[in-house]
């Protein structure tokens, strides 16, 4: 499409959309439809709804639709339906994050559509343009870094938002036309389909295994998280927060910083090193950007030629260094977007703990209990141990392995 087919004010939205595949009626489904509805009859032809396996919710939901216009079919052969009746290909298929790109019911969708994405990156394109997008992505922390990302954003007086696996539906927040920096959490089933997804600053915390059954290798994996970064580059000013304390994505940094910077086209900023985030490294990395934890406990950013020290890090109410870590891709993240030293350090400050990471629940018997359930995988829960260094903790486990090897786990017992 030409540059006249797009909406002037908007990232990448065309004035007509055409007919429209939602795969999937979970929360992202369920907002993708809500948001095209309306559309029907001026930038929608047709919306046509995959709603696969019949429950309660998904029926009403659908009923609903219905009686919008829009076409609805359920279970497996729903999309070869939904085709028939639309007489034509879908030019755009918004595919749920729970439907993987290996199952017949995606490839089914694939087909028959021009064009995937997932719901994020269609909020993205039809953003406002000169909003601004923080994307985070990682095995783990994600949730901690854009509830803290957003909550220092707030504190500094900007309309931002937590989005995606965190709160709302990205396209609901989008809808709602109140925010003007988005924080998306972003997961390797959304970043999988991505094609132009590009937010200003993206933050890369950690490659390690999990979901080995939805991408079917850790290979797949990885490269979906990658994603992340493929379009940096089309956007003035972008820049990437690397965790660099992990070995897959320290060898992102290597690549990326092997490249002539117009190449690149986007800052890059590691933050810490093979040997964790302590200490300055940026003399031995030969890199002028860097997130680090300084000698006397300072967090430090040096960023685009200017260094910034918001705080200590016995100063969070978070806890343990996987939390100093996250406190620095927040501060790298923040300081990007132009927010001050000062307000940097009061929203970092008064942050408290989330739900479920290492949250304090009490004491019994003497023994203080913490609730960490959401270590769902080896390298969160082996990070929750090391935050009690002087202890000996009593450890309650239990849930799905998802393929994932659990040696490491029993070596640190």
């Amino acid at each position: 499409m030409a540059p006249r087919d797009f909406i002037a004010n908007r990232k990448h939205a065309p004035h007509h959309l055409g007919r429209v595949l939602v795969l999937g009626l979970g929360k992202s489904g369920r907002a993708a439809v809500d948001y095209c509805l309306p559309l029907l009859g001026e930038r929608v032809d047709v919306l046509a709804i995959a709603a696969g396996a019949r429950t309660e919710a998904s029926e009403r939901f659908a009923r609903t639709a219905r009686a919008a216009g829009a076409l609805v079919a359920f279970e497996d052969d729903a999309v070869a339906s939904l085709a028939a009746e639309a007489g034509a290909p879908f030019d755009l298929c918004i595919a749920s994050p729970g439907i993987s790109q290996f199952s017949a019911f995606y490839e089914a969708a694939a087909a028959a559509s021009t064009e995937v994405v997932s719901e994020v990156e269609f909020a993205w394109r039809e953003s406002a343009a000169d909003s601004r997008w923080v994307a985070v992505t990682g095995t783990n922390g994600k949730t901690t870094v854009c509830a803290l990302c957003a909550h220092v954003l707030q504190e500094a007086g900007l309309a931002a938002a937590a989005v995606g696996n965190i709160g709302d539906p990205c396209i609901d927040a989008v809808a709602a036309g109140r925010t003007d920096v988005y924080v998306a959490e972003v997961s390797s089933y959304q970043l999988a389909s991505a094609k132009r997804f590009a937010p200003n600053v993206a933050v890369l915390l950690n490659i390690t295994p999990d979901h080995l059954h939805w991408h079917r290798s850790f290979e797949a994996y990885r490269d979906a998280k990658l994603k992340l970064l493929a379009n940096l580059r089309t956007v003035p000013g972008a820049v990437a927060v690397l965790d660099a304390t992990n070995d897959v994505v320290r060898a992102e940094v290597r690549r990326l910083r092997a490249l002539p910077a117009a190449e690149r086209g986007f800052a890059v900023v590691p933050l810490g090193t093979a040997a964790g985030i302590g200490g300055d490294m940026r003399a031995a990395c030969g890199s002028d950007n860097a997130a680090f934890l300084a000698d006397d406990g300072t967090l430090h950013v040096a960023l685009n030629g200017a260094s910034h020290t918001p705080l200590r890090a016995d100063e969070l109410r978070i806890l343990g260094e996987h939390n100093a870590s996250n406190a620095l891709a927040v501060a790298a993240a923040v300081l990007a977007l132009g927010v001050s030293d000062e307000a940097v350090a009061a929203g970092l400050r008064s942050f408290a703990p989330l739900e479920h990471r290492i949250e304090p629940c009490g004491t019994v018997a003497g023994v203080a209990c913490y609730n960490d359930s959401k270590a769902t995988n080896v390298d969160a829960t082996l990070k929750a141990l090391a935050a009690f260094p002087a202890a000996h903790p009593i450890v309650l486990l239990g849930g799905d392995d998802k393929g994932t090897d659990l040696a490491p786990l029993v070596a640190a017992a």
